[in-house]
């Protein structure tokens, strides 16, 4: 893991699930029918459609391998699942060599595919390797996620999954969405109130360790049981089914239906009369549709150009040449996987530049840095196919996982 300072004062797929449920019965139409094509009038177009749909698929297939073969000319490609290629290469950066995996995955050629964060637990404290919980969700491919409180695995950044919002941002770093047509990248800022019949109280983040006593932080059940510490001269409200049903100085117990607002007493005094809470979390930009968010940072490359901006995200203790890992995306909608060893005589490490250099290499449009240092790890089929200093990788918060959505598949 790379220490952190916290400082204190879109291609369309061309078959979706739809289309797949769509195919399925067309299928079984055929398979069990005792008419003709030529007796139902319409069949025999649905019956080319069908060809053409399954032949597009074909080439689709076909021409990512070819442009992986391309891109990867002589090195090792390892054939994970359809649509998702596991590349081993070693690069040399002044004279000393960098050991590197990649995995490189095509949603458009295997829309069975489903990529998304995980935490280690159904807590955000928690911790564990990156093959117990590739395991658990039975991924075929995992890699380690953005930066966590090492004491408690608590994540330090944007965290959503499944559209609910597990942690918010920290000083507006970089994450990347997750949609169902592709991703987008950006900084992301905490658009977060709680409307009440006496104003609205503004949030300052969510399920975030405390960074300055001015903060009004909202804790939910994901956070644990019960809310942390209270700063000097704060307050504590508890909030269960949109009411107010506890004030205290101390630290409260978190009820599974609502929420503990910790902040200071002179900015929530003046909301302990109100009748009704209701928490309204939203991040600026407001990505639409967007199904999972994982925080990192810096920037690496965007809008297609070299771009790292570690001091305006705050990120000056993660430079240096280090074991890296790194998230992006091609123009094309395919994900890019990358984790570089470092601090031994076989593999240095990179630097921020030299990652940023090696993602637009790889053709990303929009990439960032994800946590690195001990944290860097990666999983393809049932094993951790690069070195990390620590055999199988240090206990982790949370981490990326590609999968297959049986819930598709299995129609």
């Amino acid at each position: 893991m790379d220490t952190l300072i916290l400082q204190r004062p879109q291609t369309e797929k061309t078959a979706t699930s739809a289309a797949g449920i769509g195919i399925a019965i067309c299928l079984l139409v055929f398979q069990n029918s005792s008419l003709l094509a030529n007796d139902i009038g319409g069949l025999t177009g649905i019956s080319e459609g069908i060809v053409q749909l399954q032949e597009q698929t074909v080439n689709q297939e076909e021409l990512f391998n070819k442009e992986i073969i391309n891109k990867y000319h002589n090195l090792h490609i390892n054939e994970v699942d359809k649509g998702v290629k596991h590349i081993r290469m070693v690069k040399y950066y002044n004279g000393k060599p960098v050991r590197i995996n990649v995995v490189e995955v095509s949603q458009t050629v295997n829309d069975e595919l489903k990529i998304e964060p995980a935490i280690a637990s159904d807590k955000l404290f928690g911790r564990r390797k990156i093959s117990g919980i590739a395991d658990r969700e039975n991924a075929m491919v995992a890699i380690n996620g953005g930066y966590f409180k090492p004491q408690t695995g608590t994540p330090l950044g944007t965290l959503m999954i499944n559209k609910k919002v597990y942690t918010g941002p920290i000083y507006d770093r970089v994450a990347i969405g997750f949609f169902d047509d592709g991703y987008d990248m950006a900084r992301l800022k905490l658009d977060a109130k709680i409307a009440t019949n006496r104003g609205e109280l503004k949030i300052d983040n969510i399920n975030q360790p405390r960074m300055l006593s001015t903060h009004v932080i909202v804790y939910t059940p994901d956070w644990g049981t019960v809310s942390p510490k209270t700063p000097t001269y704060g307050i504590q409200a508890v909030i269960k089914d949109g009411k107010l049903v506890k004030t205290s100085y101390g630290q409260c117990e978190i009820p599974e239906n609502g929420y503990v607002i910790v902040g200071p007493e002179s900015r929530i005094s003046q909301f302990l009369t109100a009748r009704r809470f209701n928490l309204d979390v939203k991040m600026s930009p407001d990505w639409k549709g967007v199904n999972h968010i994982l925080s990192g940072g810096p920037y690496l490359v965007k809008e297609g150009e070299i771009f790292v901006d570690m001091t305006a995200e705050k990120l000056g203790s993660v430079g240096g040449r280090n074991p890296r890992t790194a998230i992006g995306y091609t123009a094309d909608n395919h994900l890019i996987l990358i984790t570089a060893d470092g601090r031994e005589g076989a593999s240095v490490g990179l630097t921020l530049n030299e990652l940023a250099g090696l993602m637009k290499q790889l053709g990303c449009v929009n990439a960032m840095n994800l946590d690195g240092g001990g944290s860097t790890v990666m999983y393809v089929n049932g094993q951790v196919v690069n070195k990390p200093a620590v055999q199988g990788g240090i206990p982790l918060s949370h981490t990326l996982v590609i999968r297959k959505d049986y819930r598709i598949s299995k129609i």
